[in-house]
Formats: C-alpha cells, structure tokens, sequence
C-alpha cells in the first residue's frame, strides 16, 4: 500500500512536470504564431467553450481584418494552450491533495506543492491578463516568467522524489555559485522575452555588430518603458527602431555574461561525479542556445528554432534547478548526520 501511493504520487508529479515544459514550449509557439488573440476574449472563444461554437464570430472577424489576429487555426492554437493550462492546474491540485494526505508516508513537506498551486494560479491570472490587455509586454513577459518560475517549482518537486548519489564537500561549497547562475538565466529569459513580446527579434540582422557598430544608436528609455501597449510608447507613439534596437542590443549581450558564467559553473560541477551528468546536459544545452540563437538571426526567425530557443531557455532553468536541488539535499543530509 504505502509503495503504490509513493508510486502514484511519483508517477503524478513527473508526468506534472513533462506537461509543464511542454506547456512553456508550446507557449512559446502561440505567442511566435501571433495567436495571442485568436480568441480575443477569456477563457472562452466568443463566450463559447471551443473555435467550434465560435465559427460565425471568427469568419466575421476575418472578414473585417483577412490578416488580423483572429483566425480558425489561431483560435485552435490558442484554445488548446488554455485546455493544457487547465489540465495542467487540475494536475497540481491533485499533487496538493496527496501531499497533504499521505505526508506521513511521502516524508516529504506539502508545503512546497502547496505552494506550487499557488504559482499556477498566478500564472491563469496572467494568462488571462494577456489576453485582456491586448498582448501588454511587461504582461506578457510577466507571463512567460511566471511559467518559467512554476516549471522550477515542478522540478524541485521532481527532483526531491529521485535518490541522488553523494557529492564532495567541495561541490557543496558551490551551492550559491549554482543559485546565482540561476538569477542570471531569469534575469536573460526576462530580457529575451521583453524581445520577443516587442518584436524586436530581428531589430539586429547582423552579428557580432548591429548595424555594423558594436554600440549602434539606441534608445533604451523608450525599450525598456514598461507601462505601455504593444508597439506603442507610454505617449501613444510607435516604438521607434532605436528603441527595438536597444531590446534587442540589450539581450544578446546579457548572453554572453550568462553563457560565460554558466559555461564555467557547468565545467566546475562536471568535475564532480555526483553532478557530472546534469553538469554535462547543462553544457551541451549552452552550445545549443547559442546555435539556436544565431540562427534566429541569420536565418531571419524561423519558428522551429525560435520554439526551440524557447524550450531551451526552460531546459537551462530545469537543469540548474536540478543542480541546486541535488547540491542542497547533501547540504541537508551532511547537516543531519
């Protein structure tokens, strides 16, 4: 009895966290899909629960805008996130449940799940938000964020269910080393979302410069200005491209820093035979964001690797999160032995 709920619970919490991360990916895909608004209310389409009650509606949006944000295919898009986002908090009340349930037996505390729920209420509310302020970029941005931040929490729930080998007193010294290569990749998700939520992707084409200048014109009070619609400034006005130039300027090289300072933590845990494997997947998750960011703007943003580039910011908070977590369960059991 008690080893098929520790396997239930287990088995809940992994399949919670595999739907998180697809979740984030395919976010991803409806926010460079512009399929924000396909449905331009909430949470239903047109007041109806799918696009199929919303036929009338839709074909007369598409007539009024032929390439507006409302269509069939990016009403579905948007619908099915909204569904997997409903399975997804379904999920975690059922996590919320065992854990306080049967803490006894799991030994773990459900306060973290609890909290957890917490999270993936906050980040309906902004989902929600995104849609009402007509796809606002600190709302959005502040969506992606809170995704990214649920996706840390499903991992260290995860994490705790898997036993993890020993590691040296050395690679435990690491722990706030392991913490602030953390804050830097939320800090570079927050600029990179701020990138794609302002359309400036490709404010730059060229690289290493911009423009051919390694500090083009820029104008980083309008870029960075938070309290304003999509493409517009506090005043009204359009964004300028010196503005977009500055979003863009900005993020790409934020990564350098990051990829700097997590390439050299990942070759310092690498060493250590407790966290080689994570340590490695982490490294080999660096080069791929770099590729897949390159990519991006030699070959002028195509989906698939803008999804990617994505899911591998997520995977990059996923591993650290995981580092973290392994480094600081030793921590703990040193301490209670």
């Amino acid at each position: 009895m008690v080893d098929r709920i520790k396997t239930r619970y287990r088995k809940l919490v992994f399949f919670t966290w595999f739907l998180t991360l697809d979740l984030i990916m395919f976010g991803a895909f409806v926010r460079l899909t512009d399929s924000g608004l396909g449905c331009p209310d909430w949470p239903g389409c047109y007041g109806k629960a799918s696009p199929l009650g919303a036929v009338n509606h839709i074909e007369q949006a598409l007539q009024a805008m032929p390439y507006g944000a409302v269509s069939f295919s990016k009403a579905w898009i948007e619908m099915i996130h909204r569904y997997a986002g409903t399975l997804l908090g379904m999920l975690i009340i059922a996590i919320v449940y065992m854990a306080w349930r049967y803490r006894g037996i799991l030994r773990n505390t459900p306060r973290l799940a609890t909290f957890t729920l917490l999270a993936v209420c906050v980040q309906g509310a902004f989902g929600a938000w995104t849609v009402t302020h007509r796809l606002m970029p600190i709302i959005v941005t502040t969506h992606l964020l809170c995704g990214i931040g649920l996706l840390a929490l499903m991992t260290w729930l995860a994490a705790r269910e898997k036993e993890h080998p020993p590691i040296t007193p050395a690679a435990r010294s690491m722990l706030p080393w392991a913490a602030a290569g953390l804050v830097l990749l939320f800090v570079q998700i927050a600029l990179g979302g701020w990138v794609s939520t302002n359309y400036a992707a490709l404010a730059c084409l060229d690289f290493p410069t911009c423009h051919g200048e390694w500090l083009p014109p820029m104008d980083f009070h309008s870029g960075y200005s938070l309290i304003r619609g999509l493409g517009l400034l506090p005043s009204g006005e359009a964004i300028s491209q010196y503005a977009l130039t500055a979003i863009h300027w900005t993020h790409r090289n934020f990564a350098f820093i990051v990829f700097i300072y997590m390439g050299v933590l990942g070759f310092k845990l690498r060493a250590e035979p407790g966290l080689k494997a994570p340590a490695t997947l982490l490294l080999a998750l660096l080069l791929a964001q770099l590729f897949t960011g390159l990519t991006t703007i030699f070959f002028q943003w195509p989906l698939l690797i803008a999804v990617l580039h994505n899911g591998g910011a997520a995977g990059l908070v996923l591993i650290t999160v995981t580092l973290l977590v392994r480094i600081a369960r030793s921590n703990s059991s040193k301490i209670a032995a």
